[in-house]
């Protein structure tokens, strides 16, 4: 399976970097399967970036969470990872709050929304995909095959 990163650098040698926030699935390496979500991580700030392609072999030895859709059980772990709590897992799979999404969940983070208006908030809009490395064994199911400059074409 291909898999895509989108940044700033080159990522050949892709790694686990502490950031100053917390993540949806909390600290890792984000890929997904869907190579325009990557350019858009990739252009974000100034229009430019590299989109990297991974060759992704699962092993199904490591600790796997994967949610196919938005579900409580999702926004219970998002929640809690983005409160910096960290989980057990070496690889996540699931839906990626876009940024609308995002912003509902942050609201209900931070207790300006309930529950019930997430979900009602939440209900048309369409999460994209998103799959988080958090261990050094995680990582090593990703080959580095290649990587393009990608711009923002708006």
């Amino acid at each position: 399976m291909i898999l895509y990163h989108g940044s700033k650098e080159v990522v050949d040698s892709p790694e686990i970097r502490i950031q100053k926030y917390n993540k949806d699935f909390y600290f890792g390496f984000y890929c997904t399967v869907l190579p325009e979500q990557a350019v858009r991580w990739a252009t974000r700030f100034d229009g430019v970036g590299y989109l990297n392609e991974y060759e992704y072999t699962p092993n199904e030895n490591l600790r796997i969470k994967r949610f196919p859709q938005m579900t409580e059980e999702w926004l219970d772990f998002i929640v809690s990872c983005r409160r910096g709590q960290p989980h057990e897992y070496d690889i996540v799979e699931g839906p990626m709050a876009n940024d609308t999404i995002f912003n509902y969940v942050q609201d209900f983070v931070d207790g300006k929304i309930t529950r019930e208006a997430f979900w009602a908030l939440a209900k048309f809009k369409k999460p994209t995909h998103q799959i988080s490395f958090h261990t050094v064994r995680a990582l090593t199911t990703l080959a580095f095959v290649k990587v393009s400059e990608v711009k923002d074409e708006k």
